[in-house]
């Protein structure tokens, strides 16, 4: 286990249903086995449904709910994609504003995938330039946004770093990403 992410607390946001679970497992071992503590959050208490593309996979626990998860208790925010997730997230104030909170305090976000479509919801992507799946590229570019083809794209723009990936085959660029940046430790780009 490595230590770089020692003492963060990390959020995972997702709705009660659709995420990609690849896109949650995947980065979430990587924080925690850097040291840090993940914690589920999502609009309803209760279990999480996970989807392996259009398939049902696995449930997950929810640890907080966004009406009561503070900012302010997370070092970070990672936002799985699939395409039912961030589609529910961006109607839902909380998960919203919850978001919108991370950039106006200047702490790091990772999104991936579908992802981006509660970014553009939060108004938080003006002026910044990520990665996304192609089919969120218009969204990105009407939220006036850069969008890039590339695998891992890591925007520094005040007040806080973006860490992005287009899906599921860039995982372990996005993961080694995130927990660089997560850390404090990359280099600005």
């Amino acid at each position: 286990m490595g230590t770089e992410l020692q003492g963060k607390t990390i959020a995972f946001l997702v709705a009660p249903e659709g995420v990609e679970q690849v896109e949650l497992t995947d980065p979430w071992k990587a924080v925690a086995s850097a040291g840090a503590r993940p914690i589920l959050v999502s609009t309803a208490a209760g279990k999480i449904q996970a989807f392996n593309h259009l398939d049902r996979a696995d449930t997950f626990d929810v640890d907080q709910v966004t009406e009561k998860a503070k900012v302010e208790d997370f070092d970070a925010l990672v936002l799985p994609g699939g395409v039912a997730n961030p589609d529910y997230l961006r109607t839902q104030s909380t998960a919203v504003d919850f978001v919108r909170g991370f950039f106006e305090v200047g702490k790091p976000v990772a999104v991936i995938c579908h992802g981006p479509w509660t970014l553009v919801e939060a108004g938080v992507l003006s002026g910044r330039t990520l990665t996304s799946w192609p089919s969120v590229r218009t969204d990105i570019v009407n939220a006036r946004g850069t969008w890039v083809d590339e695998e891992v794209v890591v925007c520094t723009c005040e007040p806080s770093t973006l860490i992005s990936s287009r899906k599921p085959d860039d995982l372990a660029a996005f993961c080694a990403r995130l927990v660089e940046v997560f850390s404090g430790q990359a280099a600005t780009t």
